[in-house]
């Protein structure tokens, strides 16, 4: 059990600490699905891990907030960002984002895969990315509906809500808010052994509506 902030830090950095790539290094397929139709602006991305999602939005003209637990993370991806160029599209912010949360109003905000064992509070975390949303912009929100078919029990603490949970937990404004999209999907992805399986995970995507 995770139970105090710098408990979270060094269990992410030894966990980015294990290989040289822990993800694909491709974005992910509900950002890219969700995005590619939005008119590049401000990007604000919560968990961003090695810079695949930041990258891909960076490519396509967005400026990029990126944020992380993980020294270790950040300090690939904002490598990854520089070898395909759009280190100057990026800001890499290191933050515990059960403690202090950036800054500002954007518009997209990404929260992709936000599970972390122990004491997050994955909730309240959520809320504040959606009123960092400026107004027309919108928030996505990507996570796993249930466990791969290689695992059967889930870490401690480790909430995998429905897409309506995660939409009613918001507790969004009445006629403030656009619900785009909030269902599940599957995906393929490799199980320990490099062979391809199914998942299913959810996502939620809502506009905050122009003023």
């Amino acid at each position: 059990m995770i139970d105090s902030d710098a408990g979270r830090a060094e269990f992410w950095d030894a966990r980015y600490s294990e290989s040289e790539r822990i993800w694909s290094g491709n974005p992910n397929t509900a950002l890219v699905r969700e995005v590619a139709g939005l008119r590049p602006g401000t990007a604000l991305d919560l968990g961003c891990g090695e810079g695949a999602d930041t990258i891909w939005l960076a490519q396509r003209g967005w400026r990029v907030t990126a944020t992380d637990i993980s020294a270790v993370a950040l300090e690939r991806a904002a490598r990854h960002a520089e070898e395909a160029g759009v280190a100057d599209a990026v800001a890499w912010r290191r933050l515990d984002l059960a403690v202090s949360f950036p800054d500002g109003e954007f518009d997209l905000v990404s929260a992709h895969y936000l599970h972390s064992p122990g004491d997050l509070p994955r909730e309240e975390i959520l809320r504040r990315a959606a009123s960092a949303v400026a107004p027309g912009g919108v928030l996505l929100i990507v996570g796993h509906a249930g466990l791969p078919p290689w695992e059967h029990t889930t870490h401690d603490g480790v909430s995998l809500p429905t897409p309506q949970e995660v939409l009613d937990s918001l507790d969004l404004p009445t006629g403030e808010w656009e619900v785009q999209r909030c269902e599940e999907f599957e995906r393929t992805q490799n199980d320990p052994e490099g062979r391809p399986a199914t998942r299913t995970d959810n996502v939620l995507r809502v506009r905050r509506l122009p003023v």
